[in-house]
């Protein structure tokens, strides 16, 4: 089964995380199994950009966006060549390495827990 590894996000995952997902899942729906939070704010609809990873390692075994994710990514923050929306990006055979971007368009969120 394949690994994903999500580096260290000051306020999703600090100490960053390894998880196991099968093939064919999201990241999205991968990380929140295992309760990493990922912003998914359109409900996993491919319909905004909070949801929006980089994936440093393993990109090529993903399978490939489609028009409408690609369309979402050109309004997200920080987009970059490795981008995808966890929502969309299924998991291959291939282990993953992914960073989640430290800001998101949707900058306030209702789920987030306030620093204590």
């Amino acid at each position: 089964m394949p690994q994903i590894i999500f580096l260290p996000h000051d306020e999703i995952c600090p100490e960053g995380a390894v998880i196991e997902a099968e093939p064919g899942t999201t990241i999205c729906d991968a990380a929140l199994e295992n309760d990493i939070e990922i912003e998914h704010a359109c409900e996993k609809s491919c319909a905004c950009t909070t949801c929006h990873v980089i994936v440093r390692e393993g990109f090529d075994s993903l399978n490939e966006a489609s028009d409408a994710e690609e369309d979402l990514l050109d309004k997200a923050w920080g987009v970059e060549p490795d981008s995808r929306l966890s929502c969309q990006a299924e998991i291959g055979e291939e282990d993953l390495v992914v960073e989640i971007p430290k800001y998101t368009i949707n900058m306030v969120s209702e789920n987030r827990k306030e620093s204590e």
